[in-house]
C-alpha cells in the first residue's frame, strides 16, 4: 500500500530505530511508547487488521508470534511483558497495518 505508514517503514521512505529484520517481519520501537520497552512489530505484507488475516496468513501470524518472546527476551524483559493487537476503530486501532505492541520494563497493568 502507497499511503500505509507501515508500508513505508518498510520500505524505509520513512525512518525507524529497527531492531529485527528478516524476509517476513520488521519491528521497531514505539515512537509514542506507553511504557519503558515498547516495540511494534509488523509484517511486511500488508494486512489490514487482524479481521483481514485468513487463512493463508496461518504461517506468518504463528511466525510473528515467535518473534515477540525473542524481542522481548533482546530488551530485558524476563521477568515479562504484554503483548497487545488492536483491531478496527473501535478495538484502539489506528495504523491499519497489522502490528503487535510488546510492551514493558516495569509493573503493566492486566488489561
Amino acid at each position: 500500500m502507497d499511503d500505509c505508514i507501515f508500508c513505508k517503514i518498510v520500505r524505509g521512505e520513512i525512518p525507524s530505530k529497527k531492531v529485527y529484520e528478516d524476509e517476513d517481519a520488521y519491528a521497531f520501537h514505539d515512537i509514542n511508547p506507553a511504557a519503558p520497552v515498547h516495540l511494534l512489530l509488523i509484517p511486511k505484507l500488508h494486512i489490514d487488521s487482524l479481521a483481514s488475516a485468513d487463512p493463508r496468513h496461518t504461517e506468518l501470524l504463528g511466525k510473528l508470534l515467535l518473534i515477540v518472546p525473542k524481542l522481548a527476551k533482546q530488551h530485558g524483559l524476563d521477568t515479562g511483558f504484554k503483548t497487545a493487537i488492536h483491531t478496527g476503530r473501535d478495538g484502539g486501532q489506528v495504523v491499519f497495518h497489522l502490528h503487535l505492541h510488546i510492551l514493558g520494563g516495569g509493573k503493566i497493568s492486566h488489561i
